[in-house]
């Protein structure tokens, strides 16, 4: 059996690429509702590059670290496969979370595919070197895929549950960490034997550099796809889908006469409500000042604020004022008063020192 050792430094840029590629793989989904169908093809499309892409690239910085005894090199079509099913399983997790209900169900199935996908990215990836040869324990193909579906399972539950930033972090630790533990995990049942044959074409290159190019290529496409998806298509999902024919506007809808309901005659009856000078809280109920005088109204005050638009004006706690009846203001040290017309009712309002500029732009002062 061939020993070999890690490099501290790559397995740390391996792991800092994962939670890298976590997260811009489940920030560009984030917001994919409000868009366009089009859009959601698209940014689905860049999210399981970035994260697909960043499973396949932590795997394969990880495998840099390592450093043997031997010459070692890697098959171009196995690794480009390796690549390819990390990103095809990650497209098809997302399709599921963003085409159809998100049941728990689905979530759960969603990350078993994430999950299947990082052990067979693995494995595949894994055989993929050449000059020595991997040996497996078969024990490492359960356990390995136990934590994949445990932990791929755990961080789509995260990710598509309370859509939040704290639960999108949080969905971004559990799968970065997944990929970390899966492929570490999965290592410690694999050795390796000396290659049959001998090495044919060596690359000239060293494992430290060709794992800094691909370090820099993860980080540059994850940068690159959260500034698009940060400003270039956010801005598509505010302009809206593309300009077509304009719809003729709709017809204007006279707004419905709003009446008021008091307590009169042994019933309820509807006065207008331009005809109402002011409201005031009293207790359950709100006094109605016109000019037949003051009546009970069922309604709250705040009830009667929902209900009556402008002209009417809160001034008060406990004041609702009808401003088109207003005769005058009156200024004091740090509060004010709406005044009325004889016959109005009443003949003054307090108004409140928070609502004293409100009332003076309502009247035009």
């Amino acid at each position: 059996m061939i020993v070999f050792s890690y490099d501290p430094w790559l397995v740390a840029a391996s792991v800092a690429l994962s939670m890298m590629a976590s997260f811009t793989g489940l920030f560009l989904t984030r917001g994919l509702s409000e868009l366009s169908e089009g859009q959601r093809h698209l940014r689905i499309s860049m999210a399981a590059i970035a994260l697909g892409g960043g499973i396949w690239a932590m795997h394969f910085v990880a495998k840099l670290a390592m450093s043997f005894p031997v010459p070692v090199w890697y098959d171009p079509v196995q690794t480009a496969a390796s690549a390819a099913i990390a990103i095809l399983l990650a497209g098809l997790a997302l399709v599921l979370m963003h085409f159809g209900r998100r049941t728990r169900p689905r979530r759960v199935l969603a990350g078993l595919i994430l999950g299947v996908g990082i052990v067979a990215m693995h494995y595949v990836g894994l055989n993929a070197l050449d000059g020595c040869r991997p040996v497996h324990d078969p024990w490492g193909y359960p356990v390995a895929g136990t934590l994949a579906a445990l932990m791929g399972a755990a961080a789509m539950m995260l990710a598509y549950g309370r859509r939040s930033t704290g639960t999108l972090l949080a969905a971004t630790l559990v799968f970065g960490a997944s990929v970390v533990v899966v492929h570490f995990s999965a290592m410690q049942f694999t050795a390796f034997t000396a290659a049959m044959r001998p090495a044919a074409n060596v690359p000239v290159m060293r494992n430290a550099e060709v794992a800094m190019m691909v370090l820099m290529a993860g980080f540059l496409l994850s940068g690159g796809f959260l500034l698009t998806g940060a400003s270039v298509l956010n801005r598509l999902a505010v302009a809206g889908p593309m300009p077509g024919p304009v719809p003729a506007p709709p017809a204007p809808v006279a707004p419905r006469p709003r009446r008021v309901p008091v307590e009169r005659d042994g019933g309820t009856r509807f006065l207008p409500a331009a005809g109402v000078a002011a409201l005031k809280a009293e207790g359950h109920y709100t006094l109605v000042y016109t000019a037949e005088g003051c009546f009970l109204c069922p309604w709250s005050i705040s009830d009667a604020e929902a209900s009556l638009e402008a002209p009417f004006l809160r001034i008060h706690r406990s004041w609702l004022v009808n401003m088109a009846l207003v005769s005058g203001f009156e200024r004091r040290k740090d509060n004010g008063a709406c005044l009325f017309e004889a016959g109005c009712g009443l003949d003054r309002a307090p108004v409140a020192r928070g609502r004293l500029q409100q009332v003076r732009r309502a009247l035009e002062l």
